[in-house]
């Protein structure tokens, strides 16, 4: 049997149950961002010609592209801790993730989008105001 990226049973249930989409950070920032009047697309791809990549929240008038990116996942500097069982395994996957968060938001910019990335750990409120203060400046006027 081939080795597993789970160092147990215990592990993989955890992990396997994550979520990708809808954690209690997004929720609470889209109930913000709704009770302020913003409507959006919630897990959707906004570039979907040249990128499969979904984000968190995206506002597509506005062309603003929001992503709440998880601490452990997304490697956070101040609260990602690498595991002590398979750390080679989570290290080069933290690395891949952050890899691809560099390339997505590169390549959504070239295409003329406005990207915002935030911290799973910061407080909805902030996050919240910033998005809203960045669709405002963003959103074209109907005649």
């Amino acid at each position: 049997m081939s080795e597993s990226w789970a160092s147990s049973p215990a592990v993989r249930r955890s992990m396997t149950s994550n979520r990708r989409r809808d954690t209690k950070p997004e929720i609470e920032v889209r109930r913000l961002l709704h009770s302020r009047g913003l409507r959006y697309r919630v897990d959707y791809a906004p570039d979907r010609g040249r990128l499969r990549n979904r984000a968190d929240i995206v506002f597509t008038r506005a062309r603003v592209v929001v992503f709440i990116d998880g601490c452990y996942w997304h490697g956070c500097a101040e609260h990602h801790r690498m595991p002590t069982a398979n750390r080679g395994y989570w290290s080069a996957k933290v690395e891949r993730n952050v890899e691809r968060d560099r390339r997505v938001t590169a390549m959504l910019r070239d295409s003329g989008w406005i990207v915002l990335r935030f911290w799973e750990h910061q407080p909805a409120a902030d996050v919240a105001e910033a998005i809203a203060a960045e669709v405002a400046g963003h959103t074209p006027v109907d005649s």
